[in-house]
């Protein structure tokens, strides 16, 4: 539409991609002031937190604090955009008072007296600190809150054909972002593929015994805790992993064609698995 905001409820659909079925929701958009409940902002942000991936959709004729906006709406709702949890390890004792450990340099403010600070802020008066990073206070009190959410957001800025080449190189300097264009259909091959590469999505083929692989429905796992056989079985039913013998994998994480496997085996992207019964 010529006009903004033109979504005023959650619409599901599906992108096909690779064999995959992506599941995508178009949310309304949302204002400043959202986290706080304007403009249905809550429900809306609190959908985006159960999501695998965000697309922040901009028009890049407008001024770039439009995307200022929205980060801080999803910062404010405890959404950490591009980021990976801290790597800091906290175990409450019952005893024994603070302990602080560094196992690298801290250089953005921590310290073991802002460390027993904000853990005397939560009541927590006896635990084991161990930084394993170097992170800020922020991250710090973020791993004490334990309900943050850490999304990958791709921005996609529409409308390029309305841009001329000086500002479309000023705009390909900014991080994590797609230049599209919806109305003649830009670049959409470039944005499925971010969106598939940022979700670390893998295909696994199944091959029934004395058939052919099905390629056309592949299993879709996720990459980043390196799933195993016994993930694949669980995807498909959770009843056949009590009846599960052994596993003939083909494909780049077998070592030779087939391999036969047990649960623990992990899987690659595009490998064809063959599951056998107990008999």
């Amino acid at each position: 539409a010529a006009y903004e905001f033109t979504t005023l409820t959650c619409i599901p659909g599906t992108m096909k991609y690779k064999g995959a079925r992506i599941q995508v929701l178009d949310l309304p958009g949302i204002i400043e002031g959202a986290a706080d409940g304007k403009g249905r902002g809550r429900q809306v942000i609190s959908t985006a937190r159960t999501c695998n991936m965000i697309l922040i959709i901009l028009d890049s004729a407008k001024p770039v604090t439009h995307k200022k906006i929205i980060e801080q709406e999803l910062h404010s709702f405890g959404i950490r955009i591009n980021q990976k949890p801290p790597n800091i390890k906290l175990l409450k004792k019952d005893k024994g008072g603070i302990g602080y450990q560094e196992i690298v340099p801290q250089t953005k403010g921590m310290s073991g007296d802002a460390a027993r600070l904000i853990l005397k802020e939560y009541k927590i008066s006896c635990a084991e600190v161990i930084l394993r990073e170097d992170v800020t206070v922020d991250q710090f009190i973020d791993m004490i809150e334990e309900n943050r959410a850490y999304i990958p957001v791709l921005y996609v800025f529409n409308k390029i054909d309305a841009l001329t080449i000086e500002e479309l190189d000023i705009l390909d300097q900014m991080p994590n972002y797609v230049p599209i264009s919806s109305q003649h259909k830009w670049n959409l091959e470039e944005l499925m593929e971010e969106i598939w590469s940022r979700c670390n999505m893998l295909r696994i083929y199944t091959k029934p015994k004395g058939q052919m692989p099905d390629y056309d429905e592949p299993v879709i796992l996720h990459s980043e805790g390196n799933p195993t056989v016994e993930q694949f079985c669980n995807r498909l039913h959770k009843s056949i992993i009590a009846e599960f013998s052994h596993a003939f994998v083909w494909g780049r994480s077998a070592k030779h064609q087939p391999q036969r496997c047990g649960r623990d085996h992990i899987l690659m992207d595009e490998d064809i698995v063959q599951i056998c019964k107990k008999t």
